[in-house]
């Protein structure tokens, strides 16, 4: 069976993103349309404001892949090789356990309490036995009917595949788990709140 690709990317993020870019836009405007010279000072932190909701709600995602699962991140994009891969915990949000320390996914936050209280039974039928703490417990997090628990089940069963067919047999490559750091993101959100500073304080 051919693997397939898994990509997620959160709508009500990528929505409340496009919405807060917009509305910054409108505010760049106004403020250059009622009084350019004071424009320039006070202009800094609505652009600081759109940067920040770009790379807080556009830019995370997770992507499932035939040989790995890459996760990024506000600030860095990490690639973790399955063999890599430790545990799986949904405790505050999707976490991936390595032999390179713990990798949260921004994409896939835990539900809220609301969300919780509407889960049922058959909303974790399914579920691996690796996600089960002490016990067998399970957290509303690992539920299949909430992100955090569908992407989860979805990494625990194609690791779990590979693991009970051997395929981690000849161990870990160390240099195939790779972290990229976003520069520019993080240069553009320093500048911006320099400028923000400057611009509030002069």
């Amino acid at each position: 069976m051919a693997f397939q690709e898994v990509l997620y990317r959160p709508a009500f993020g990528r929505t409340l993103a496009v919405v807060t870019v917009v509305v910054c836009a409108f505010g760049v405007v106004a403020l250059f349309w009622g009084d350019a010279a004071s424009a320039i000072r006070y202009v800094w932190p609505i652009i600081l404001v759109a940067a920040v909701a770009w790379a807080l709600f556009w830019r995370p995602s997770l992507r499932m892949q035939e040989h790995g699962v890459t996760v990024e991140n506000v600030f860095r994009t990490y690639f973790i090789p399955w063999p890599s891969i430790q545990d799986i915990d949904t405790r505050y949000s999707l976490t991936i356990h390595t032999s390179h320390g713990k990798i949260p996914v921004w994409a896939t936050p835990a539900p809220g309490r609301h969300r919780a209280f509407g889960l049922a039974r058959k909303d974790f039928d399914g579920i691996g036995e690796t996600a089960k703490g002490e016990h067998g417990s399970l957290r509303p997090s690992d539920a299949l009917s909430t992100p955090s628990g569908n992407l989860a089940q979805a990494i625990r069963g194609h690791w779990e595949r590979l693991r009970d067919s051997g395929a981690f047999a000849s161990g870990e490559d160390p240099e195939a788990f790779t972290v990229t750091w976003h520069y520019a993101t993080v240069t553009v959100i320093a500048a911006l709140a320099a400028a923000t500073v400057i611009g509030l304080l002069v």
